[in-house]
């Protein structure tokens, strides 16, 4: 292959769903072209046939979609025309794929490692198994898996979702291939973790000299990565350009849409329209001094139980009518504290009370009155809804379940609450198969909304979403609490979605609070480091008010089972001392009801001067 040979050339290609010549077209006469060392970013948002695009490129392509036409050239060779056997090989070595839901990719089984040897050992039969057990190792350091003798031995479960995606990417990479299909990898993930991602795959083409192809619904995010953006829309190519000149000046009107779409980060304005509920009376929910560990025994049974402390003194209130935010790297605490708020666990030390009772100290008539009064929102749009039921039932369900009304008033009941939430009525009867991601996010919404809580808790609510249908489930949620005065607890890694809705934030590390701030106070005034390194990997086409070169982290936090003394963020922070090794930081007050626990806001200038080498 000469220099001027693209490694990968596309021409034409369309794709349609079905045999039939008329078939509906998912993908019309795509054409690009991508060398080695080089990475072309994918945009666009639902249905604009990104994933089906990635799938095309790699000759994957499952029933009933099928290429009508056009060529994917690698090499020089039309893939398309390859036998299904010659076509996998050439998946498992020369070209890898990654897709979006690490957790799934893998046997929970088997170890990581033993995966991974097993991938390569097939591609490469003549490679021993030690050989290809230090291969493995090698890669999962240059991915930054912190101790990745240890990782190689530990099974999927063990793995933080950053690991994960990043264990997939060694899968992809193990057997050295010269292009690596990326489909939405950084989607799941919160901004540190993507942002890591996003450098490490740079440094792939550098180092392995691979063409990578990175598709995501993300602009911000395309534009970190990607030395030319194609931009799709409803199948078709409506841009192909080199990144910095189509961020500066779009040509087409939906590029344009996009952009005019993004949440902004750094905008006064928004900060000024979110204005925390006023603390006159007792807060709708207050969380004082809560804790929970959980007991980890020995795979053997052999030895010492160990001690995942999950959720460590954590304190806040949230006051009726506001919305409040927790944010937070994966493995901080969130999804522990959800279980917690909604009853699902009790907690080891502290109290949580709702509307002034202790949600714990009822007996069960009392709690399930409490859980009608306290919804939650799951995070993933498609295993959160059964999918035998209709669409009606399962909005009408809470009310049976409740015993709240007859079948005809429950029907009547589920109706409205399928008009409230935007959906049309012809979906009444129809299965969630049926629905795209944002229509079925829209029926848990209603399900949660049909019993009037007080309390709605967003448990990552919105982030399996492109960031079009992101802005229109954030309208309705404004929408709905103009109307019925809900409070929103909105619990999310997606600092942008945070910016635009929540007045209040509370920032978790390792499972403790570490800041506590209005929205404005936290975005322009930050208290605690980590906060800063939050807001430098936020994915964004604004000026950054913080470098990621000063603030941004590196590897995994500290095992939560095996806490350092002192201060838990003292391993990853620029700016640590002596005492943050000693010593664990309370809240500090900031004013104005801010606080943060950091030291550098209560060390003097001399102690400053002793600085933790």
């Amino acid at each position: 292959m000469t220099v001027e040979t693209p490694l990968l050339e596309v021409s034409n290609l369309s794709v349609r769903a079905g045999r039939d010549p008329e078939a509906s077209l998912i993908l019309n006469e795509i054409s690009f072209c991508l060398e080695a060392r080089r990475i072309l970013g994918v945009i666009g948002g639902g249905g604009s046939g990104k994933t089906t695009l990635a799938r095309a490129v790699v000759n994957w392509l499952a029933p009933p979609l099928r290429v009508s036409s056009g060529e994917v050239r690698f090499r020089g060779q039309d893939i398309l025309r390859f036998a299904p056997e010659a076509s996998r090989s050439l998946r498992g070595k020369a070209i890898g794929y990654i897709g979006g839901d690490p957790a799934g990719a893998l046997d929970p089984t088997l170890t990581v490692g033993t995966q991974i040897v097993e991938k390569l050992r097939a591609v490469e039969p003549d490679v021993t198994r030690q050989e290809a057990k230090e291969r493995v190792i090698e890669l999962l350091a240059a991915v930054r898996i912190p101790t990745p003798s240890q990782r190689f031995n530990e099974y999927p479960f063990q793995y933080s979702g950053g690991m994960m995606q990043r264990a997939m990417i060694v899968d992809a990479l193990i057997s050295k291939p010269e292009l690596l299909v990326a489909d939405s990898i950084t989607q799941p993930l919160d901004v540190t973790v993507g942002a890591q991602i996003l450098r490490l795959l740079r440094d792939l083409t550098e180092q392995f000299g691979t063409a990578i192809l990175f598709i995501s619904a993300s602009l911000p995010t395309v534009a970190d990565v990607s030395d030319d953006i194609l931009v799709l829309d409803g199948g078709q190519m409506v841009e192909l350009r080199p990144t910095a000149e189509l961020i500066r000046a779009p040509g087409h009107p939906y590029t344009k849409k996009l952009m005019d779409e993004l949440p902004m980060l750094w905008s006064k304005d928004l900060g000024a329209r979110l204005k925390p509920a006023p603390a006159i009376a007792e807060p709708i929910l207050r969380v004082s001094n809560v804790g929970k560990t959980y007991s980890i025994s020995p795979r053997s049974g052999i030895g010492r139980a160990r001690r995942l402390q999950a959720v460590r003194n954590a304190s806040f209130d949230v006051f009726a009518g506001e919305n409040f935010g927790v944010v937070g790297e994966s493995g901080c605490g969130k999804s522990s504290l959800m279980r917690l708020l909604t009853a699902l666990e009790r907690p080891d030390t502290g109290t949580i009370t709702f509307e002034g009772k202790n949600i714990f100290d009822q007996g069960a008539a009392a709690t399930k009155a409490f859980r009608r009064r306290m919804q939650l929102v799951l995070q993933d749009p498609y295993s959160s809804l059964p999918p035998q039921a209709s669409v009606g039932d399962i909005i009408a369900e809470p009310l049976l379940i409740h015993g709240l009304g007859g079948r005809a008033a429950r029907r009547a009941q589920a109706m409205e609450m399928l008009r409230e939430v935007g959906l049309p009525a012809a979906c009444f009867d129809e299965l969630p198969m049926t629905l795209t991601a944002g229509q079925r996010q829209r029926v848990n919404v209603a399900r949660a909304m049909i019993l009037e809580p007080q309390l709605l808790i967003m448990d990552e609510t919105l982030s399996a979403l492109d960031q079009t249908e992101q802005g229109r489930l954030l309208d309705l949620f404004e929408r709905l609490q103009a109307q019925h005065g809900f409070t929103y607890l909105f619990i999310s890694h997606d600092i942008a979605m945070v910016r635009r809705v929540c007045a209040r934030v509370a920032v978790m590390y390792l499972g403790e609070v570490v800041e506590l701030a209005q929205n404005e106070r936290l975005f322009f005034d930050p208290g605690h480091p980590y906060s800063r390194a939050l807001l430098s990997a936020a994915p964004t086409l604004e000026e950054r008010r913080y470098r990621s070169e000063d603030c941004l982290l590196e590897g995994e936090p500290p095992s939560p089972i095996d806490l350092p003394p002192g201060c838990a963020f003292a391993s990853r922070c620029p700016h640590v001392y002596e005492t943050c090794l000693k010593r664990n930081p309370a809240l500090t007050d900031r004013g104005n009801a801010d606080r943060a626990a950091c030291h550098l806001l209560t060390q003097g200038s001399a102690q400053q001067k002793d600085h933790a080498q």
